[in-house]
């Protein structure tokens, strides 16, 4: 799997947990904090579309993630 695979698959995940976590009506509420940390992603894959740099898929490759098309 390529880096920016990664990325995705990573993102999309912290996004539906945070809305879990975060969501008065779910089941795994804890607080509307967690909100917070779904803006923080959106935030930045926003910033890595504009400026086509991500940091954790720079951190990936170090850490010997395939680069991706």
């Amino acid at each position: 799997m390529s880096s920016w695979q990664i990325v995705r698959i990573v993102a999309g995940l912290f996004i539906l947990l945070s809305l879990a976590l975060g969501i008065p009506g779910s089941p795994l509420y804890v607080s509307q904090w967690w909100l917070a940390f779904t803006a923080f992603v959106g935030v930045n894959l926003l910033q890595s579309g504009f400026t086509k740099w991500c940091l954790m898929e720079t951190i990936l490759r170090k850490l010997g993630a395939r680069p991706g098309c």
